[in-house]
């Protein structure tokens, strides 16, 4: 039996850390604010638009639609890239015996 074609392109091991929602990506992009947009562009990884319009909605509801939420939803993103960067990195260890490079560099995230 053949197996249908994967959807994504997605070759790491975020799906054993994250669930990626269903959506179209560039339409939930599109409806969030400019500066999680900004944030959203510059994500070390791919952020899943339609993940982080979902986390919109909930810091709206729980602010209101200030810069406060956008902020609060900012270091939200902030947070689970060093979740992901971390998990990478001890995978990474846990492959090679050696840390991340880029870690063992103390290199900063690219923006």
């Amino acid at each position: 039996m053949s197996q249908l074609p994967s959807r994504t392109n997605e070759r790491t091991l975020r799906h054993e850390v994250w669930r990626r929602y269903d959506g179209n990506d560039w339409n939930a992009f599109d409806s969030l604010p400019p500066s999680i947009r900004q944030r959203v562009a510059q994500h070390s990884y791919d952020a899943w638009s339609v993940n982080v319009l979902m986390l919109w909605r909930h810091y709206k509801r729980s602010y209101g639609r200030t810069a406060r939420a956008e902020k609060a939803l900012i270091r939200y993103l902030d947070y689970c890239e060093r979740l992901e960067r971390d998990v990478f990195a001890t995978r990474y260890v846990e492959q090679y015996g050696m840390p991340l490079p880029h870690l063992a560099a103390e290199g900063t995230v690219q923006r």
